[in-house]
């Protein structure tokens, strides 16, 4: 068996079984570092080179986090929460529940798009947001699996197709660079323009896995014990803050700034930092409150920070054993000059390499240069060549135990403790986003 393969299936079995994402990662690197021959030494020596690389990641959600906190003392999720329940206490009938319910879940939607280009927290405001609306979802008897393949969506499918904020890192600065970069000897020239256009059809598969979570797998109620909300889980949430005209503006203005930062220097750390110091200066806290309110905003994103550092050495390990490249070798000398069938091997061989990294960023700089070749060898266009890399790279970043597209989610939703991480959001989303990716970007790769 291959390394990579087996490595993948312990770290998925693993956090099936409810084992902790971090040991299952750490648990699987070993194995496949060992199964493919490399020493007890070197196995261990990959994976901490690679942690060097997620510490960044790490610590940009950390300041982000940190952010979102301090924006969350304007009060605004304090306000939407006790509107919408404030809603509900009135004269409800069935009809106006299903209006809130599904309205709810319109409002979570865009919000997460817009955490990926207009409000650049990312997965921040997750942990912000969403706890103080669980009492109001418990109201109405709404399934959380819902609500994380909502956010799930809202996370993964703007920076596929749109080509601003993390979607301008992931189209022009990642996608399309190893592109031509792979393509560069070969002829292969692929412009701006031609990404986001190669892209619709798979996200358009998404939207679809997003249409049948709401209103066909997940439409029935579901009922939750309502549970105190921990402060130690939401630090802000005593006492409640309530919005003042001069805290919204400066919030507004940190917000701006954060998301130009970002844009400028492409860094989320620096952006997520000059929002921080944007808030303090303004006045929204007390400048003897800083420090504890960025403990907190790092304390709430530590666990996805580990999370993110342990896959960055996993995915370290994996490209010591070099079986990346004979995975792919092995899939295409079976093949033979089957194009249909091509088009299909090289969506799994993606969805399995970035299940296990958990990054579909991380992905496309492994595949691009072995996928760019064979694309053209097969035939297929520059605008195919496009639509396989970038579905074969976002394939798992929806439904991998590893990814910050369902640990947001997840960090959100499980404040009371009735929220699985792995069979509440991670087997929902590979469900209803891995698989309609894999028939629309073949599809896509087909047509194009």
């Amino acid at each position: 068996m291959n390394a990579v393969i087996l490595a993948v299936l312990v770290m998925v079995g693993l956090s099936l079984a409810r084992v902790s994402v971090v040991f299952a990662l750490v648990a699987g690197a070993l194995v496949g570092g060992l199964f493919s021959g490399l020493s007890l030494t070197d196995t261990l020596g990959a994976f901490n080179d690679g942690v060097g690389g997620g510490a960044k990641v790490a610590l940009a959600y950390a300041t982000l986090g940190a952010f979102a906190v301090a924006l969350s003392r304007s009060g605004l999720p304090d306000l939407l929460a006790a509107r919408l329940i404030g809603l509900l206490n009135g004269e409800s009938t069935p009809r106006r529940q299903t209006a809130i319910k599904y309205g709810l879940l319109g409002s979570v939607t865009l919000v997460a798009i817009s955490s990926q280009n207009l409000i650049p927290v990312h997965i921040a405001f997750i942990p912000i947001l969403i706890p103080p609306l669980l009492v109001a979802m418990n109201r109405l008897r709404l399934d959380r699996r819902a609500v994380a393949c909502a956010l799930t969506f809202g996370l993964t499918a703007p920076y596929m197709l749109l080509p601003v904020g993390f979607g301008s890192i992931f189209l022009n600065d990642i996608l399309l660079a190893n592109i031509n970069e792979a393509g560069q000897s070969l002829g292969l020239d692929v412009t701006r323009g031609m990404v986001p256009m190669a892209m619709a059809i798979p996200v358009g598969g998404m939207f679809l896995g997003l249409l049948t979570a709401l209103f066909v797998s997940y439409r029935k109620p579901r009922d939750y014990a309502t549970h105190e909300i921990k402060s130690s889980n939401v630090p802000h949430h005593t006492p409640m803050h309530t919005p003042s005209k001069s805290g919204l503006i400066m919030a507004g203005v940190a917000i701006i700034a954060a998301l130009g930062i970002q844009l400028y220097s492409g860094s989320m750390i620096l952006g997520g930092l000059v929002g921080f110091a944007i808030l303090s200066l303004g006045g929204l806290f007390k400048w003897n409150e800083a420090d504890d309110l960025f403990t907190s905003g790092m304390r709430m994103m530590a666990l996805i920070g580990f999370i993110m550092i342990s896959a960055a050495g996993f995915a370290s390990v994996m490209k010591a054993t070099g079986d990346i490249q004979t995975l792919v070798d092995a899939s295409f000398h079976i093949i033979g000059d089957n194009k249909p069938l091509a088009a299909l091997v090289m969506l799994m061989v993606g969805l399995f390499i970035t299940l296990g990294i958990g990054s579909s960023f991380s992905t496309i700089p492994i595949i691009a240069a072995i996928y760019v070749p064979l694309a053209l060898q097969f035939g297929f266009s520059p605008l195919a060549t496009v639509a396989l890399i970038g579905t074969a790279a976002a394939l798992g970043d929806a439904g991998s135990p590893a990814s910050d597209s369902t640990l947001g989610p997840t960090a959100g939703l499980n404040v009371d403790q009735q929220h699985d991480h792995i069979w509440d959001s991670v087997v929902p989303t590979f469900i209803h986003y891995n698989i309609p990716l894999i028939v629309f970007g073949w599809v896509a790769a087909m047509t194009l």
